[in-house]
């Protein structure tokens, strides 16, 4: 019988293909069964601000991204075991990048403290015009303490217009007698987040 190759190929193909299949399936994890996610306890009224264009940029608040540690750059939740260990919680994982959670409750906050008539506030990356104010900062810690029980939310925000006038003031709030589970952890991260977010825009 002669020799085929291109038959011998396919047969290598599909073989080398079950391999790699079964390789993905034995190193593969599984999906969690729900995901993580932060949202504004306060909420801006129905309705569009009808202010103009120059009023609009005057008035204007953007809401920058916060920088954040390596810890929280990832989708899961650091759980703080020691002052120089840190772990991550199993089955919580976040939806998308916590920072970005965050900044769309900081936003929805100012946006609910301005009312109908407050300033246009920006919180996403598409903006249409460039706001007078900036609010950014460092978001240091958004997660859990074994040590204690409690989950922590600390921001260091710094506060800037156009005038060249910068201030700056540390946030922090937390929730104690917190599980380290994620459907314990989750809520209390809300909460305290949420904690922060009114104190934020008060300050603002």
């Amino acid at each position: 019988m002669a020799f085929q190759p291109s038959k011998a190929l396919r047969l290598g193909a599909v073989a080398g293909l079950a391999l790699v299949m079964t390789g993905c399936v034995s190193l593969g994890v599984d999906a969690p069964e729900s995901l993580l996610t932060l949202s504004s306890q306060n909420v801006a009224p129905v309705g569009a601000n009808t202010q103009n264009e120059d009023q609009a940029a005057e008035n204007a608040i953007a809401v920058l991204p916060p920088e954040t540690p390596a810890k929280l750059d990832v989708l899961r939740v650091p759980d703080n075991v020691s002052e120089t260990e840190i772990a991550y919680l199993p089955d919580a994982f976040w939806i998308e990048k916590p920072a970005r959670l965050f900044r769309r409750v900081l936003g929805e906050n100012l946006r609910a403290k301005g009312g109908e008539n407050g300033p246009i506030v920006l919180d996403s990356d598409v903006t249409p015009l460039r706001a007078s104010t900036l609010l950014r900062g460092t978001l240091s810690e958004l997660s859990y303490d074994a040590q204690t029980g409690e989950v922590v939310v600390r921001y260091d925000a710094i506060r800037s217009d156009t005038q060249g006038r910068t201030a700056t003031r540390r946030f922090e709030a937390r929730e104690s007698g917190v599980s380290a589970d994620a459907a314990s952890v989750g809520p209390a991260l809300n909460e305290a987040v949420n904690a922060v977010a009114v104190e934020v825009a008060d300050w603002m």
